[in-house]
């Protein structure tokens, strides 16, 4: 059985991070999007909020399941019984951060492996950064964020 994990802060899920889940499910027999929950970061949605948020999201997907890790990396997945790791890879920024992240992790852990997808074209340009700081100007974010997420944003903006 291959199995993987695909951790983020997801605040908010962007159709990106979406894109990316529903491509390493049809990869792997089990994906576990694990968001991240650092307790020295402001997030606009709690993890719990971000948790549900992903499970409807992905809900038609059996082998997929959504879990909160506020802890190492290395640590969830040596707990989890894991060894690969996805990360979405925009462009040669990610891939530089994302790259010095791996290097990390592997002094960690050996047996860990780090597998970089990158994203489809339509959405090399999103951040959750930008969308949550155009949802707070109550701007459009259609495209950006499934509609869920939108009156999410929203709500929160309101």
């Amino acid at each position: 059985m291959l199995k993987a994990a695909f951790p983020g802060s997801f605040d908010p899920p962007t159709l990106g991070h979406l894109n990316i889940i529903r491509r390493a499910a049809s990869i792997f027999d089990e994906l576990l999007v694990v968001v991240a929950e650092n307790r020295r970061k402001k997030y606009l949605f709690s993890a719990e909020e971000r948790v549900s948020l992903i499970a409807e999201l992905i809900r038609d997907l059996q082998n997929v399941s959504v879990v909160i890790c506020d802890s190492l990396i290395v640590d969830f997945l040596q707990k989890h019984d894991t060894r690969l790791l996805v990360r979405g890879i925009r462009g040669v920024d990610d891939f530089s951060y994302e790259f010095e992240l791996s290097m990390i992790n592997k002094s960690l852990d050996p047996r860990i492996e780090t597998i970089f997808m990158t994203t489809d074209p339509e959405y090399f340009v999103l951040r959750s950064t930008v969308i949550k700081e155009l949802a707070s100007f109550h701007g459009n974010v259609a495209g950006m964020v499934p509609p869920l997420v939108a009156d999410a944003l929203a709500d929160k903006y309101r």
